[in-house]
């Protein structure tokens, strides 16, 4: 990739005093909704996939999160990501204290990332490494948004499957310290609107989310390939 990949397709719309929290969510919400009503998510939600399916998903879940937080320590002094890496919210060892529990001790061995997952771990990589700014938009579509609708998988797995109320095979969703949801979104979006970019820089963010929002409708694209229903 160069560095024309950030640029994207700018956003002509005049925005001006419009808050960038807002301009990000209103920007990306059709990707965000093609996202969350995938084939393969509806019928994760719906009952109609077994424990595999939200196994095999957890799965693809671990090789996004370790791209998202294995260059937290390069991030960290940067000016724009920097704030955005709060500890309340690492994933990766949540998501590997669950593939314990769904897969057993040797979880590891037998782990392998889809194609469309790879390409999002690419994507994501990419930008923590040259482009802290589109960095922020994958943190932003990825933990905000399981903070928020992830916990609706969270609970359908507890009743579909018996899992232990915020116990090993949800744990993920579980956010323990943050004890005020509510409180430390309005935090993040407080951090969003005064991200330290300029318009053009702030369109290129809103681009990247859509992408984000993108390879993530792949990701479930493809999962929904790996686990048809029936006909």
């Amino acid at each position: 990739m160069n560095a024309s990949d950030t640029a994207g397709t700018s956003d002509t719309t005049n925005t001006a005093g419009t808050p960038f929290s807002t301009l990000i969510r209103t920007a990306s919400h059709e990707q965000h909704t093609e996202a969350e009503t995938s084939t393969f998510m509806s019928d994760l939600l719906g009952g109609r996939l077994g424990v595999e399916a939200y196994a095999r998903y957890t799965e693809q879940l671990w090789f996004v999160y370790e791209a998202l937080e294995a260059n937290t320590g390069r991030l960290a002094a940067d000016p724009v990501a920097g704030p955005f890496l709060r500890p309340e919210l690492p994933r990766r060892a949540a998501l590997e204290r669950d593939l314990a529990h769904l897969r057993g001790p040797d979880w590891r061995a037998t782990l392998t990332a889809l194609p469309a997952t790879r390409a999002y771990t690419d994507r994501v990589t990419w930008c923590a490494r040259a482009w802290p700014a589109g960095y922020v938009a994958h943190h932003y579509t990825r933990y905000l948004g399981d903070l928020s609708g992830g916990q609706i998988i969270r609970d359908k797995a507890e009743r579909t499957w018996g899992f232990s109320r915020k116990g090993d095979g949800v744990r993920f969703y579980v956010f323990e310290d943050i004890s005020n949801p509510a409180a430390f979104k309005r935090e993040y979006r407080e951090l969003l609107d005064g991200v330290p970019a300029d318009d053009l820089e702030k369109q290129r963010i809103v681009t990247e989310c859509k992408r984000a929002f993108a390879l993530n409708t792949g990701l479930f694209r493809a999962l929904g390939e790996e686990f048809p229903l029936s006909a």
